[in-house]
């Protein structure tokens, strides 16, 4: 293994410790809870519950008849689902949209709402705060996150003078978002960086996003490189990118239920996977009926298969190229 991937045992066993206590002890208060077929986990430090499983927002958008996308969102939610994941620039807000009336009737009070913006000034910030709020037809939105966290200059954009926190803290104090996180999928060290400002100037995020997968375990590894940082401040993780847009099931190694459990056996208080037809919604809810925390023979041998394929970062086009990347294709969002 490269030096890159090389790891200290005694910091992985930490992780593994930290992921019983989230996710594992009955004696924690953040221990799981089982309510039907769902299992429920705390919001990092706040003893807020939230569904294990996130409803993933892009997906949301993807159905042409859009209210194919609103019975994917409230059979979620009838069927446990309570964490809701959004973006600004999901298909030109679409999934906003579509999740705002999805919410209507009563289903806004029985979700944590989150959604992300990619202002990377305060007036930027604070009209898409605004612009989310009205697609999401909601007067607060529960959490916030600065969205593609992936240069290591944006750490330095969000904490500048005129930045998008001014704005964020200007509307957690209106009423309008009640907790602040970030999120990025492109390198550790981004989000690392994030962190280290972060503990520079005192302030403290209530969550942070990244791929979490059987595919990053070995490359530029979120799991191994920020999930312990977390876990020492008490930042809740959320794990995205579960099956890594598909490829892992789509590789033959591993089953798409398979990479679900280890995403929830990690020291995750929530995985968002996307669920564009009912078909991917029925198989994220069958990985919250069946999980069981996988031993650590499970998880190293679940690891095992996915070794030599994840070695050169193929498989995490997200990592490797700017498919994903939103906010490089449009600058003007980002204001």
């Amino acid at each position: 293994m490269g030096s890159d991937n090389a790891f200290n045992r005694r910091e992985v066993l930490g992780a593994l410790a930290a992921a019983s206590l989230v996710a594992g002890n009955p004696a924690d208060a953040a221990a799981d809870e089982r309510k039907g077929d769902m299992l429920y986990r705390t919001f990092g430090p706040t003893g807020i519950r939230v569904s294990a499983i996130g409803l993933g927002g892009s997906h949301v958008g993807s159905p042409a008849d859009e209210n194919d996308g609103i019975r994917i969102v409230r059979t979620a939610i009838d069927r446990g689902i309570t964490f809701m994941d959004n973006c600004w620039d999901y298909h030109d807000g679409k999934s906003e949209v579509v999740m705002g009336k999805a919410l209507r009737d009563g289903y806004r009070q029985k979700v944590f709402l989150m959604t992300k913006f990619d202002g990377r000034t305060k007036e930027a910030t604070a009209r898409q705060i605004d612009e989310s709020l009205q697609r999401l037809q909601t007067d607060h939105i529960d959490l916030m996150q600065f969205h593609e966290n992936i240069r290591l200059e944006d750490p330095d954009r969000f904490f500048a003078p005129g930045g998008p926190l001014e704005a964020l803290e200007e509307a957690r104090k209106a009423g309008k978002i009640r907790f602040i996180g970030f999120t990025g999928h492109k390198d550790p060290m981004v989000h690392l960086r994030m962190l280290e400002m972060a503990g520079e100037r005192r302030f403290h995020f209530d969550s942070c996003q990244m791929p979490l997968n059987l595919l990053d375990t070995h490359f530029r590894s979120f799991e191994r490189n920020v999930v312990p940082k977390l876990i020492e401040q008490k930042i809740a993780v959320l794990g995205m990118k579960p099956l890594a847009e598909g490829e892992i099931p789509r590789s033959g190694l591993v089953s798409a239920i398979d990479c679900l459990h280890y995403a929830l056996s990690l020291p995750t208080n929530v995985v968002i996977t996307g669920c564009e037809t009912m078909e991917r919604l029925e198989q994220a809810l069958e990985a919250a009926r069946t999980f069981r925390p996988l031993t650590e023979t499970q998880l190293v041998t679940l690891r095992a298969k996915t070794r030599q394929v994840a070695m050169t970062g193929k498989l995490e086009r997200f990592k490797t190229s700017n498919v994903f990347d939103g906010t490089a294709k449009n600058p003007q969002w980002m204001g």
